[in-house]
């Protein structure tokens, strides 16, 4: 026969159970607003939740808001920002793998913000490529991980030219082998596509630019489901203008 719960155990039992509903519904209320562009206020919904998880969208979201809307300083304050609520996330869930890959695209955003000179001598490179590694060993089939390690192998050898792998063990070809990687786990994904594209115009411009070129075809013919979606959009286009003139 099973004991009826005492009012006080009952008590308890609603408040938790009613906890998890409200986290969750919290948790797709920001989602809600990140989807709609509202970046900010996405980031300041995430960082009232005690969770990993909305830390880590509430670090994306400011990530989101520095790289496409501002400018100079409050740029790389906002950056700032996202890598402490990146830093949280991984605090409250190391094991999440998404909080570590914000963790890596936060910490890169900050370094691009600071500089070259600051970024190398900060250590910011091996810092995003030790928060990406961790992101694959936690889960290898990760997308935004392989994304964001492509991107890094890119930005690096661009940035570093022959030295990128004697300094930092970046090459053109693990670049490509981690975007193919991402594209065959998200074939519909018009971010990827996109990234895809300007890691292999960071690569070599002149000699990818039609793989590059396709790629982005390939981006605006995929539909746009949300805000991000629609950033990287006009961001095809007008990169694709740009290769078309020159």
């Amino acid at each position: 026969m099973i004991k009826a719960l005492s009012p006080t155990c009952a008590t308890i039992a609603c408040v938790l159970l009613l906890s998890g509903a409200a986290g969750a519904q919290s948790m797709k209320e920001m989602r809600a607003v990140y989807a709609e562009g509202r970046f900010v206020e996405a980031a300041d919904l995430g960082a009232t939740l005690k969770t990993s998880e909305s830390h880590a969208l509430a670090a994306q979201s400011l990530a989101m808001q520095g790289h496409f809307f501002a400018k100079g300083d409050e740029k790389k304050a906002l950056f700032q920002r996202a890598v402490e609520l990146a830093e949280e996330a991984v605090r409250l869930d190391p094991a999440n793998p998404e909080a570590h890959i914000q963790l890596a695209h936060t910490t890169g955003r900050y370094g691009q913000a600071l500089g070259f000179l600051q970024a190398v001598t900060g250590g910011y490179a091996t810092k995003v490529r030790e928060s990406i590694e961790e992101a694959l060993r936690l889960d290898p089939d990760k997308p935004g991980a392989h994304l964001s390690l492509a991107t890094w192998h890119a930005e690096i050898v661009n940035a570093a030219g022959p030295m990128a792998g004697f300094l930092y063990g970046a090459s053109a070809s693990k670049a490509r082998r981690h975007y193919a990687r991402t594209l065959e786990i998200m074939p519909n994904a018009k971010v990827v596509c996109v990234e895809y594209a300007f890691g292999l115009l960071l690569l070599d411009e002149e000699g990818n630019r039609e793989e590059a070129r396709g790629l982005l075809e390939r981006a605006l013919e995929k539909p746009s489901k949300d805000a991000v979606d629609r950033l990287y959009h006009e961001q095809a286009v007008a990169r694709l203008a740009a290769l078309k003139d020159g």
